[in-house]
């Protein structure tokens, strides 16, 4: 496959790029609101590695992942990039998402990921999971201080 090179110059890429948000999406927002509902305590963007969207205590982190900024599909996304700029930018993205997982996991957290489909189609798919998960975990909690007291 032959890639364009970008047809912005690399300042004004830039500045097309610094007006991306990457806090306080759409997808973000509506798991937000649907764990607010849910009664679950989380904090919103915790200021921990590979900064998760949600950590809800003692060792769960959440991410919402747009399809397109984080590759889902890659391989037929990667066919419909036209430029090399994307496919390299995407790809990066891919590569950081599963350092960032394997890191998180070998610390000791859960990481859930969810798609933006998932989240704007099938919330309460998506908090079900997520209660599931806090419930055994908790579970998993209290069985190990048993057998530390015993």
């Amino acid at each position: 496959m032959t890639l364009m090179p970008d047809i912005f110059t690399k300042e004004k890429r830039s500045q097309i790029m610094s007006r991306i948000r990457s806090t306080g999406t759409k997808i973000e927002l509506k798991m937000k609101n649907a764990l607010e509902e849910s009664g679950m305590q989380f904090r919103y963007q915790p200021k921990m590695f590979g900064k998760p969207d949600f950590f809800i205590p003692p060792n769960i982190v959440i991410f919402c992942d747009s399809s397109f900024w984080h590759g889902r599909n890659w391989k037929r996304l990667s066919k419909q990039l036209k430029t090399k700029y994307w496919y390299d930018h995407i790809k990066r993205n891919k590569e950081r998402d599963t350092r960032v997982t394997a890191t998180l996991r070998n610390r000791g957290y859960v990481v859930l990921r969810f798609w933006d489909f998932e989240i704007e189609k099938h919330i309460e798919r998506c908090i079900y999971r997520i209660t599931e998960k806090v419930q055994q975990e908790q579970s998993e909690l209290i069985a190990s201080k048993r057998k530390t007291v015993r």
